[in-house]
């Protein structure tokens, strides 16, 4: 008995679908949430902070799908264990907070030796963190290696520091409580 050609066809694309269906099934699903939305609260401690930087490079900030933290071996991109301990010396004139905001605001310019530049500015889509979220990842950045000293109201170049009026608080400190009289640094005439 001879079967028809249009039939083996038929029963060819019947039988590879079928294949796919099932090696397709085998296939662990994964189900991809959009990230969480982090509450942050203008009183939040530096180590609070760095608790949230953690939770947001893992998350929304997708750090973690490149940078390692403590591993050795081919990496993507620069291993941030220790981190802290090398920000305030890679680039000249700028001290640890300065170092790792230009590396998120503006990460093309300084290059790491021997990694590519292909990180893209965290505060820009697709990621797009906030002013916040990216103090809040500062913090932990400083945890690794160090002790977090940014707050909520610390101000780097990026985020309108770099022209901060006249008697505005230092960057890393603590603004005055409202009412109280502001300090009056030494050596200023009042």
């Amino acid at each position: 008995m001879k079967v028809p050609l249009l039939l083996r066809i038929a029963l060819l694309i019947v039988a590879t679908t079928g294949f796919y269906t099932y090696v397709g099934q085998m296939v662990p699903q994964k189900e991809v949430q959009p990230p969480q939305e982090t509450a942050l609260k203008t009183d939040m401690t530096s180590a609070e902070m760095a608790k949230v930087g953690r939770e947001i490079m893992e998350g929304k900030g997708l750090c973690l799908t490149c940078h390692t933290i403590g591993k050795t071996g081919a990496l993507r991109f620069p291993d941030l264990a220790g981190v802290d301990t090398r920000a305030g010396s890679r680039v000249a004139g700028l001290n640890d907070v300065e170092y790792f905001a230009q590396s998120m605001y503006e990460p093309t310019a300084f290059i790491v030796p021997g990694f590519p530049p292909a990180m893209p500015p965290i505060n820009k889509p697709p990621i797009g963190l906030t002013d916040q979220e990216i103090l809040c990842v500062i913090a932990y950045l400083q945890s690794l290696g160090g002790t977090p000293t940014v707050t909520l109201q610390t101000k780097h170049h990026y985020n309108s520091g770099a022209a901060a009026p006249a008697g505005a608080p230092a960057p890393g400190a603590a603004p005055a409580p409202s009412g109280a009289p502001a300090s009056i640094p030494k050596g200023t005439p009042q």
